[in-house]
């Protein structure tokens, strides 16, 4: 079964880190990845650009309506993803604790409904 993983930090936390203390954190994702990827429950990730450049649609009375920005106002912002395959919800909770995301901020866990399936 496929699971999300949404890293939520504030995304101010990383302009006050020192080069060292962002090379640390980089190298950190790097690794986790990796280990994702070697076993096999790697199916997608990416880190999304900063919350200033996020735009928000909704349909009113049939028309969309644009809005800059995200779609909630929160002190912690969706700041990227891993989408994984794992066996059930305790194996994709035990990859989300081995997360770096988990040290400074929180990761969201949500099993992907499969579409193409009867449900």
């Amino acid at each position: 079964m496929q699971y999300l993983l949404a890293l939520y930090a504030d995304e101010s936390g990383w302009d006050k880190m020192s080069d060292a203390e962002k090379q640390q954190g980089y190298v950190a994702y790097m690794a986790y990845t990796e280990a994702l990827k070697n076993a096999g429950a790697l199916v997608g990730s990416n880190r999304l650009r900063p919350i200033e450049t996020a735009s928000t649609v909704r349909t009113t009375n049939g028309k969309p309506q644009v809005l800059d920005g995200p779609y909630a106002d929160t002190k912690e912002q969706l700041g990227g993803y891993y989408l994984i395959e794992a066996p059930d919800l305790d194996a994709a909770l035990a990859w989300a604790a081995r997360c770096p995301g988990a040290g400074h901020g929180v990761v969201e866990v949500r099993p992907i409904w499969d579409m193409s399936a009867p449900q």
